[in-house]
């Protein structure tokens, strides 16, 4: 076996592969490397011709990844990947700010306690925008994101903040002297977490009282909460400082797990690898 063929693949080559396979076309590969149909299929061409294998099946308006061209991508976009990381490591310049777009009850309960280790991790500037509808972010591919979903997201960077658990709290003022919570005001937020009908459908509790405060943020919700205002359904993990300080208390065992949470999202061009791996360490909870 002739070994030499392997030596000094060009990367431009390499590259142009990868494309393809990841786009499913020369056309779309020529569009996002900026070069013309042609040129994709030239070096994709004598890439097969120095590897003596063909990795691509043509079709008159498709191609397709032979046996040998899917068993070599992964192995191409590890190498890639590395490299690209490594570039970014050694010669990237540091962001002069990186942007954080989050709703306030996010910055205020989760940010806010981790911001110490945030800002000697990251060494840069921090500018933090306080999103009312998730909505907003879409547009915003050079902020760091932390959104409330399942994960479905098709980002560079993505991980969730936390496992997502419910249960009612109330202040221990409203506590005080009271017997059974569940004859106790009730506050509801609109969003996407179980309300208090799921509530009393899993655990049996008495549908009534209806809430008689009804807040459009998590964030005002709990702040009724800690002024005893009523009993509200919180995110745990987003009320433990609350919690361990005495403002609130837990009125029940129970709790409800939701298979959505916060998640931590960016794009390439948003941060660094590097970064991205201090905010996942400072933001991720560990439990």
């Amino acid at each position: 076996m002739d070994k030499s063929r392997f030596d000094n693949l060009p990367l431009e080559w390499v590259r142009a592969f990868e494309v393809a396979a990841r786009t499913g076309s020369f056309t779309a590969a020529a569009q996002e490397t900026g070069l013309t149909q042609s040129a994709i299929s030239q070096r994709i061409g004598k890439l097969e011709r120095r590897l003596n294998t063909q990795l691509f099946l043509r079709q008159p308006r498709s191609i397709a990844l032979t046996v040998e061209g899917e068993t070599w991508l992964p192995h191409v976009r590890t190498a890639l990947e590395s490299l690209r990381e490594s570039s970014e490591g050694l010669f990237g310049l540091s962001r002069e700010r990186l942007t954080i777009s989050a709703s306030a009850s996010i910055i205020d309960l989760w940010l806010l306690p981790r911001l110490a280790g945030l800002r000697s991790g990251v060494d840069t500037q921090l500018s933090f925008k306080t999103l009312v509808l998730s909505g907003e972010v879409q547009g915003e591919p050079g902020a760091v994101q932390i959104r409330y979903g399942s994960g479905d997201w098709t980002v560079a960077y993505k991980t969730p903040l936390y496992n997502e658990v419910i249960a009612p709290v109330a202040a221990p003022s409203l506590l005080k002297g009271a017997g059974d919570w569940t004859f106790l005001p009730r506050i509801a937020v609109v969003g996407p977490r179980p309300g208090w009908h799921e509530w009393s459908a899993r655990f049996g509790t008495p549908s009534t009282p209806l809430p008689d405060l009804l807040f459009d943020t998590f964030f005002a919700g709990l702040a009724a909460a800690r002024r005893g205002a009523g009993v509200m359904l919180a995110s745990l993990p987003l009320c433990q400082e609350d919690l361990n300080a005495g403002h609130l208390r837990r009125v029940s065992k129970d709790s409800l797990s939701h298979h959505q949470t916060y998640w931590l999202l960016a794009a390439r061009e948003a941060v660094s690898r590097t970064q991205w791996n201090i905010l996942e360490k400072e933001l991720k909870s560990i439990g």
